[in-house]
C-alpha cells in the first residue's frame, strides 16, 4: 500500500526511481510520480494508472542526480493526476512524497493554512504546506520539518526535497515502514528493500519518530528532539531472481508453483542438527507460561490463524482465541490472567495488527510475530519472531505465504507438544513431506483446474464455498481468493449454516464449492450439498482420497486430516486464478487492493 523511493548520488536518478517504483507495484497503487532536482529546479512527472503510464510522460532529456518517487493507493481524494504524489508547497520550494494517514489534517488546515489554496484533496499536501509555512517564519528546513512532525497525528513515511538544498533528502517515519539503502557515492530511500536491490544490499532500518538527513556520502539519523542515533546497517537477504517472474505470465502462478518447495524449506529451516523440529526455546517458554494464546491477524492471515487454533488446541492443548486485528485494537475483550499474543502477518507491516501490538506491549504482555519478512516492524517490535521462509511474495493475493503460515503453525504447536512430553500419533516431518508431495500433485493439475474455472465460473456473478471443521476455514480462504482477483462475489460458510438464512440466495446454477477432507463430517457436508442442489445449485465437490465418492469433481491426494488445509486450499487458489484470467482481470494487481496494508 503506497511506496516510496529516493536517490541521491552521482548518476541520473530517473531510471533508478522508475525501476524502484516498478518493484513496489506489488504493494497496490492507482497513480505514481517522481520528482527530480537539478540546476533548473524541481521537475515533477506524475500520472494516474501504472508505472508504464508514468514512463510515457517522463522527459528523457531531463538529467538529475537527486529525486524521490511514489506509488499512491488513494485514501484522501480520488485517484487522479492531481492527487498523485509528489506534492509541492505553494512556492514550489518544497516537494514531498508520503505514505500513511494524517488524522488531524483538517485541524492543521484550519489552524495554520486557512489562507492557502490547496492544489489537491490529500492529507499529504498539508504536510508540505506546513513545512513551507514554518520556514517562512524563519525556521531552517530541518526545524520546520521537526515542528510539523510534532503537530501532525497519524502514520507517515515521507521524503522531502528542498530546492535550496540540492545535497539532501529529508526523511521521516512513524508507523509506516521506511528504509535507507547505503551505497558508494550514493544513498537511497525505499519502503521495501526490494525496490532498491538493483543498486544496493545494505540497508538501515528506521524507527518511529525519527528524522534522517540523506546525503550522497552520509546518512544522519536523529530523534525528533535532535538526539543523534547510531545504527548499524544490515544486508538484505533477498535474491533478485526470487522477485522476478521468469517465464511465468504472473507472479501468482509462480508463487503457487513454489508452494511444495516452501513446505520443504520450512521443514529444513526448523530442523536442528539431529533432524528434529525445533523452535526458539524462549517461544516454548512463553507458550508454557501462558494460560491462553490470542492470535491477532487480518485477511488471509486471519484464516491461517483459525487453522492454527485447531493445531494449538488439538495438538498442543493450549486454549486459543483468534481475533481480527482491526476489531481487537478498539474493542479489546476480557483477557485471561496470563495471555500470550501471536501476530500473523505476511509483510510484518500490517497497520491494523501493529496498533494492537503497541497496545499489548504497553500492557506488558508477551508477544510473538509470525511473518515472512525478517526485520519488519512487527518482527522488530515483538518479543519473538517465527519466520515463514516463504521467500518474497509479490502477487497481492497471498498463496505461498498462507501455506507457509499454516505449516509453521503446525510446526510450532507440535514442537511445543513434544516439549511437554505429549505423544503425537503422527510424525510431523513425514506428514509435511507427504503434504508437500500432495501439493505438487495439485499444482501440476492446472489443466483440470482451468476446466473447473470455466465450467463453474465463466459467467456467474456469485459463488459459495462450504466446509466443516478445518474445511470451513479453507472455504473462507477460497472465497477470499476468488473475490479479490476475479471480482466474483463469493462467500465462505460452515456447511450447516447455509440453511440458516443464506440458502435463500441459492438460484438455478449457483456454483457451490464444497470441501470434504474430514472423515467425521464427510456425510454432513455431503448432506449440505444435497440441500443446495435441491434448490438448483451447481455443486463442485473437492474431496480427499479415501472419503471420495463418485461424482466428486476433484479428488485430493490423501494426507493426514490435520494437514489437509495445506492441500485443500491449492485447487481453490488455482480455480480463482483461472477465473480471473478468463475474465481478463489483473491477476497480480487486483483493483483497489494493496499487498502491504500500512494504514488502518
Amino acid at each position: 500500500m503506497c511506496g516510496i523511493v529516493g536517490y541521491i548520488g552521482e548518476i541520473d536518478a530517473k531510471e533508478i526511481l522508475l525501476k524502484g517504483l516498478e518493484k513496489l507495484e506489488y504493494r497496490g497503487y492507482d497513480s505514481a510520480g517522481i520528482a527530480v532536482l537539478n540546476k533548473d529546479g524541481v521537475i515533477i512527472f506524475k500520472e494516474k494508472g501504472r508505472i508504464a503510464d508514468l514512463r510515457d510522460v517522463v522527459d528523457e532529456d531531463v538529467d538529475a542526480n537527486l529525486g524521490i518517487g511514489h506509488t499512491r493507493w488513494a485514501t484522501h481524494g480520488v485517484p487522479n493526476q492531481l492527487n498523485a504524489h509528489p506534492h509541492q508547497s505553494t512556492t514550489k520550494r518544497f516537494t514531498l512524497v508520503h505514505n500513511g494517514v494524517i488524522e488531524n489534517y483538517h485541524l492543521m488546515k484550519k489552524a495554520y493554512l486557512s489562507e492557502i489554496d490547496m492544489a489537491s484533496d490529500t492529507d499529504t499536501e498539508v504536510i508540505v504546506q506546513l513545512i513551507e509555512r514554518f520556514s517562512k517564519d524563519g525556521l531552517s528546513t530541518l526545524d520546520a520539518l521537526r515542528k510539523t512532525l510534532h503537530l501532525i497525528h497519524g502514520s507517515y513515511a515521507l521524503a522531502l526535497i528542498d530546492k535550496e538544498a540540492a545535497d539532501t533528502i529529508y526523511v521521516a517515519k512513524n508507523k509506516s515502514p521506511l528504509l535507507i539503502g547505503l551505497g558508494e557515492g550514493f544513498n537511497v530511500v525505499a519502503s521495501d528493500a526490494m525496490a532498491m536491490l538493483q543498486v544496493t544490499e545494505q540497508y538501515v532500518e528506521l524507527h518511529d519518530q525519527e528524522i534522517v538527513l540523506v546525503h550522497k556520502d552520509s546518512v544522519e539519523i536523529q530523534k525528533l528532539d535532535g538526539t543523534i542515533v547510531e545504527r548499524a546497517s544490515y544486508k538484505a537477504e533477498l535474491d533478485m531472481s526470487d522477485i522476478e517472474k521468469g517465464t511465468y505470465p504472473h507472479y501468482m502462478l509462480k508463487e503457487m508453483d513454489e508452494q511444495p518447495a516452501v513446505i520443504r524449506k520450512i521443514v529444513k529451516a526448523y530442523q536442528n542438527e539431529q533432524g528434529q523440529l525445533s523452535i526458539d526455546p524462549a517461544i516454548l517458554e512463553a507458550l508454557h507460561d501462558a494460560d491462553r494464546l490470542y492470535i491477532i491477524a487480518a485477511g488471509t492471515s486471519y484464516h491461517a490463524g483459525l487453522i492454527g487454533k485447531e493445531y494449538f488446541e488439538k495438538v498442543a492443548g493450549i486454549p486459543v482465541e483468534v481475533h481480527i486485528s482491526s476489531e481487537f485494537g478498539y474493542n479489546m475483550p476480557l483477557l485471561s490472567e496470563k495471555p500470550l499474543f501471536m501476530f500473523i502477518t505476511q509483510s510484518g507491516e500490517t497497520a491494523d495488527s501493529r496498533q494492537v501490538l503497541v497496545k499489548i506491549t504497553e500492557k506488558g504482555y508477551p508477544t510473538i510475530t509470525m511473518t515472512n519478512v525478517k526485520g519488519s516492524t512487527l518482527s522488530r517490535e515483538a518479543d519473538h519472531t517465527l519466520l515463514l521462509h516463504a521467500g518474497p511474495e509479490i502477487a497481492v493475493a497471498s498463496t505461498k505465504a498462507y501455506v507457509a503460515q499454516v505449516a509453521v503453525l503446525m510446526v510450532t504447536a507440535s514442537v511445543y507438544a513434544q516439549s511437554q512430553n505429549k505423544t503425537l500419533d503422527f510424525d510431523v516431518v513425514k506428514e509435511l513431506g507427504i503434504a508437500a508431495n500432495a501439493v505438487q500433485t495439485v499444482v501440476d493439475s492446472k489443466v483440470e483446474m482451468e476446466k473447473v474455472a470455466k465450467e463453474f465460473l465463466a459467467t456467474t456473478r456469485n459463488a459459495f464455498f462450504i466446509g466443516r471443521n478445518v474445511d470451513f476455514y479453507v472455504s473462507l480462504e477460497g472465497a477470499l481468493k476468488l473475490k479479490e482477483i476475479s471480482y466474483i462475489q463469493a462467500e465462505g460458510f460452515a456447511g450447516g449454516e447455509l440453511k440458516h438464512g443464506t440458502i435463500a440466495l441459492i438460484e438455478e446454477g449457483t456454483p457451490i464449492f464444497a470441501i470434504a477432507t474430514q472423515q467425521a463430517v464427510s456425510l454432513n457436508i455431503r448432506g449440505n450439498v444435497k440441500e443446495v442442489v435441491a434448490r438448483g445449485a451447481n455443486p463442485c465437490i473437492i474431496s480427499m482420497e479415501g472419503i471420495d465418492e463418485e461424482g466428486d469433481r476433484f479428488v485430493l491426494p490423501r494426507v493426514h486430516e490435520l494437514f489437509s488445509p495445506l492441500v485443500a486450499v491449492v485447487p481453490l487458489q488455482l480455480i480463482s486464478y483461472y477465473a480471473a484470467l478468463h475474465r481478463e482481470c489483473d491477476v497480480d494487481k487486483p483493483r483497489n487492493l494493496a499487498k502491504s496494508v500500512t494504514v488502518e
